[in-house]
């Protein structure tokens, strides 16, 4: 039998390649390639194959060690036939990612959502081990969730089934990056946050966060938790603002769906514990007493890695 899977967790910023021993979940080599001022199909899938060839070479697994390659992407997917439907962040639509990398490797290739994948490997090596209800919500350049029952995530009956990122919080509000308005993603994302900032400092807000940026730079999670250690006043607002958002989405969560667990992942809640404790908070408040009182949260345990790990048993879903 063969113990090694490709991982790809493909995302707004990054693409994070890895080679996963399937016996034990450990990351054994990985590639990190930046996507977000190179979207579009072209360049994300030539550096995704570049990415996978590095990985081989550095790595010293032969290609014939090598079950499957796995792919876990922010956006709508067709699992069946391998393709991201539309994925808005990355400006991809109806890509063919299996035809393309099983042809170029000669391997199955298995493709599903990026926040699916990272449940996966939480509930096979993190924080949702031993749990079979729960929902998986990671915050980044966008915010998407995956909703497991019994074990077994829910897709769904176009297998779009966990898509918090775009319920509607606000009727005539923001546009967000999927072109409806007022979906909870334009509210609570990193990607929000950058954006609330960005347009306070150019009407002049003072903000200890000007110390830390960079020309042509993006706002980071790291400079948001500096600058809130700093109490900035401007980033705690717009952290707060989005907080809020936060927790009536997840508050949505635990009275529709009824978990018994919810983790919260992704750069922002990694970085910012006042995020992560705020919305925790807020959304039990926010929600009906008795799950309320009931529902436990949990901080993803993988990292940056439960991606990749989730990806690397995608075969094991059968298509």
């Amino acid at each position: 039998m063969k113990i090694y899977s490709i991982g790809i967790d493909l995302g707004g910023t990054k693409i994070l390649i890895a080679l996963i021993n399937r016996q034990t979940g450990k990351v054994v080599e990985h590639v990190k390639k930046k996507t977000k001022k190179d979207k579009g199909p072209q360049n994300i899938v030539k550096k995704m194959l570049d990415g996978i060839e590095e990985l081989i070479e550095t790595s010293g697994v032969k290609l014939n060690e090598i079950s499957s390659i796995g792919i876990g992407a922010a956006g709508q997917i067709d699992r069946k036939n391998g393709i991201i439907i539309a994925a808005p962040n990355l400006d991809c639509y109806d890509l063919n990612l299996k035809k393309i990398l099983s042809e170029k490797f000669n391997l199955p290739v298995f493709v599903g959502n990026d926040v699916e994948i990272a449940a996966k490997g939480e509930q096979k090596f993190g924080a949702a081990k031993g749990y079979n209800d729960f929902v998986c919500v990671f915050v980044g350049t966008g915010v998407g969730s995956s909703i497991v029952k019994n074990g077994q995530i829910i897709y769904g009956s176009t297998g779009t089934a966990g898509e918090i990122g775009h319920i509607i919080v606000d009727l005539n509000g923001r546009q967000c990056a999927c072109g409806a308005h007022g979906c909870l993603e334009a509210y609570a994302s990193r990607s929000a946050i950058e954006k609330r900032i960005e347009g306070a400092l150019k009407k002049g807000r003072k903000s200890a966060i000007l110390e830390y940026l960079e020309p042509g730079k993006a706002i980071t999670s790291s400079m948001i938790q500096k600058s809130i250690e700093k109490d900035d006043e401007l980033v705690l607002q717009c952290v707060t603002e989005a907080s809020e958002y936060l927790s009536g989405g997840l508050a949505s969560i635990i009275n529709f769906i009824n978990p018994e667990l919810i983790i919260l992942g992704g750069g922002l809640i990694e970085a910012v514990d006042y995020f992560y404790q705020e919305t925790i908070k807020k959304a039990k408040a926010k929600s009906l007493p008795v799950p309320a009182e009931k529902i436990q949260f949990k901080k993803a345990i993988l990292g940056d890695y439960s991606g990749v790990i989730g990806a690397a048993f995608l075969e094991d879903r059968g298509f």
